[in-house]
């Protein structure tokens, strides 16, 4: 007879059900926000994940863990070779399968992608205007997430959700033009506060655009009614009046989730992370490859979500920023 998986919980009776998978921590884009010019170190194939290891852990979260929903992460996962049959695979085990993407290459991938099991893409764009997308990314390609999101929509990967972050001095004047953009394509906006999580090393909370902000610029053009937060959902949400779009903000930084926060990460290179800004990892393609049983896994599992802290700790002079950059955690 099958039994309900013990919850994952940590120490603060928190339950994880949320588990993000980074495929790689490779990029086609450099945006100035995530890393430098010339790009990164990247992750040498070998010390990769591979799919037989990323079904095997997944299996292992689902049904063992508890896990319900999986985010499909980068980099920039539609880099990742063979996504949809990984897709298909993933999804057969039972968890809601959604992606995390720049939308490059959506265009080509997105009913691939929809057949194979995933239901939800969210697509980063910061701007509309094709000059600035270039300078923010070095890359002249805004035309090909446009065509992605449209892709996306077309296929069925809805809502589409469409991720900007807001700096001050390079796009917050567009925070309105872009929430129109996705008014009128039935796409779901949602703006996040910028991380201390650039490989440079360079973030300055002084050019973070605040939730508070957003909403105020927001307010200047829309009507807005709030809808809240959908359960540990990470965007507060309001409606806008007349209309059935949704837009989200998510206050990382100035107002944080922690304490209803039930996600967990695992890299492109097997590391278990308890949090975002974790400065410790568990190693379970070490486990993997040492011909550890799923038991052994799932002790090491339980063990580090019991381990994670009361918050991410941005707003403390005590706060230590993790070595990794975001596009080497995955999202």
């Amino acid at each position: 007879m099958n039994t309900a998986p013990r919850p994952l919980l940590d120490r603060f009776g928190r339950v994880h059900t949320d588990l993000r998978v980074s495929l790689t921590d490779r990029c086609n884009l450099r945006c100035t926000y995530c890393m430098p010019a010339e790009g990164l170190d990247w992750l040498p194939r070998a010390q990769a994940l591979g799919d037989d290891e990323v079904v095997r852990l997944v299996r292992i979260a689902v049904g063992r863990l508890g896990i319900a929903s999986v985010r499909l992460t980068g980099g920039e996962p539609l880099l990742r070779r063979g996504l949809p049959e990984l897709v298909g695979r993933i999804a057969a085990l039972g968890p809601e399968v959604s992606l995390t993407t720049n939308g490059i290459g959506l265009a080509r991938t997105a009913v691939a992608l929809r057949a194979a099991g995933l239901e939800r893409v969210n697509v980063s764009l910061d701007t509309l205007r094709p000059e600035r997308f270039a300078r923010i990314t070095r890359r002249d390609r805004i035309a090909d997430v446009f065509a992605g999101l449209a892709a996306a929509r077309a296929a069925g990967l809805g809502p589409v959700k469409v991720n900007a972050v807001p700096v001050r001095g390079v796009n917050e004047d567009e925070i309105s033009e872009l929430a129109a953009f996705a008014v009128e394509h039935g796409y779901r906006m949602r703006f996040i506060e910028s991380m201390p999580l650039d490989a440079q090393g360079a973030w300055d909370r002084s050019a973070m655009v605040t939730a508070a902000e957003v909403l105020e610029r927001l307010g200047e053009r829309f009507d807005l009614l709030p809808v809240g937060r959908r359960g540990n959902a990470p965007a507060e949400e309001w409606r806008v009046a007349g209309t059935d779009a949704v837009i989200g903000v998510i206050a990382s930084v100035t107002r944080p989730f922690c304490g209803g926060c039930d996600r967990v990460r695992l890299t492109a290179d097997g590391q278990l992370r308890n949090c975002l800004f974790a400065t410790a990892e568990s190693d379970l393609r070490a486990l993997l490859r040492g011909g550890a049983d799923d038991d052994r896994i799932e002790a090491a599992w339980r063990a580090s979500v019991a381990g994670k802290g009361p918050g991410h700790a941005v707003n403390s002079d005590d706060f230590v920023r993790p070595d990794r950059p975001m596009s080497a955690i995955g999202g």
